[in-house]
């Protein structure tokens, strides 16, 4: 395999068929994604930085420096990139089953994934989480961690992937701040959104988030009408596991009832994480301790905080999708962030 570096213009080019339409695999914040091959068979996804997108150059250097130094078997190796005729490219290794949002919200792809193969892809997710904040040199927060950031090998292992928005930040310190929030709606701890504080605790928010989505199938921007009014996807899951509804929760396409105890234990799992407060959440260790052990003791979660409310309805339209990535300025203080490494 190549090791990371710099490729020329021309060789992606011919290795992505001139950007054809036939190899684009699909479009996201930063850009449109392609599938290329290289002169010795390789395959490679490349994406490629958007004029219109709201990123630019500092996410595309962020992105270079801490995903090339970042090696673990849950997170998304890169390959290189390329700088030629001014464009922002990153060459990543190509994953054939495409990304995780792919099988839980289209509702043909989701029969081929059961429960089984759920529970493989959260632990496979809690593991990358963990190398990020303990085993790299820094303490690296994600902060864009979403279905469509966890892509999937041809063993359907999870790898995150899109490190643009991501921070790390020395061993010491709990926690930093930013001077501008960007995160997907939705995903965004409360602390966060308020005043712009994020730590290890913001993955475990962000995570819980994505867990819940994984389980019900369904997007964090739906309401679901109850008897108690429209509640968000946090506000339903908690009502329907103080009443002793889980399977409910459940998607219905992974038709899994001898898993019910692990089902409930995930959804027990999620809610503690979703505590306003962070330092009442659990470290990713002990996610994945409770994941893995299931007579390990868990606290009772408390009634999620609601402080945003998704557009009503059981679908986004084409611009709640689109403004899904908000910039919120001036609402803190801006402060300068100093770029480090990884190892």
């Amino acid at each position: 395999m190549r090791k990371e570096s710099e490729y020329t213009w021309t060789e992606i080019e011919a290795a992505t068929n001139c950007f054809s339409i036939e190899n684009k695999l699909g479009q996201g914040g930063y850009g449109p994604v392609y599938k290329g091959v290289l002169p010795d068979g390789q395959e490679i996804a490349v994406k490629k930085l958007s004029e219109t997108s709201t990123q630019g150059f500092g996410e595309f250097k962020n992105e270079v420096i801490l995903t090339a130094k970042l090696q673990h078997v849950n997170l998304v190796g890169i390959l290189g990139y390329c700088t030629d005729k001014e464009e922002h490219m990153l060459i990543y290794e190509y994953l054939k089953n495409r990304s995780l949002d792919y099988y839980l919200f289209d509702r043909c792809s989701q029969l081929t994934l059961n429960w089984k193969k759920q529970v493989h892809i959260i632990e496979g997710i809690t593991q990358g989480l963990f190398y990020l904040q303990e085993y790299s040199r820094f303490t690296i927060i994600h902060r864009d961690l979403r279905a469509s950031n966890v892509l999937l090998d041809e063993n359907m292992k999870p790898k995150i992937s899109d490190f643009g928005m991501a921070r790390a930040f020395a061993k010491s310190n709990l926690e930093s701040n930013t001077g501008k929030i960007v995160e997907t709606f939705g995903y965004v701890p409360p602390e966060y959104l308020e005043m712009g504080i994020y730590s290890t605790k913001s993955n475990v928010y962000s995570f819980s988030v994505l867990l819940l989505e994984i389980m019900s199938g369904k997007k964090v921007s739906i309401l679901y009408a109850t008897e108690n009014g429209k509640l968000n996807l946090l506000e339903y899951a908690y009502e329907l596991w103080k009443d002793g509804k889980n399977m409910e929760f459940m998607d219905p396409s992974l038709d899994d009832t001898d898993s019910s105890c692990k089902l409930k234990r995930c959804l027990q799992i999620a809610l503690l994480c979703v505590h306003k407060n962070p330092d009442d959440r659990p470290s990713i260790l002990e996610v994945f301790l409770m994941l893995k052990n299931e007579t390990t003791d868990m606290m009772i979660p408390n009634k999620p905080t609601v402080f945003w409310k998704p557009n009503d309805g059981n679908q986004q339209n084409d611009a709640t999708a689109q403004s899904e990535n908000f910039i919120l300025s001036n609402s803190i203080n801006n402060v300068t962030l100093t770029e480090v490494g990884a190892r």
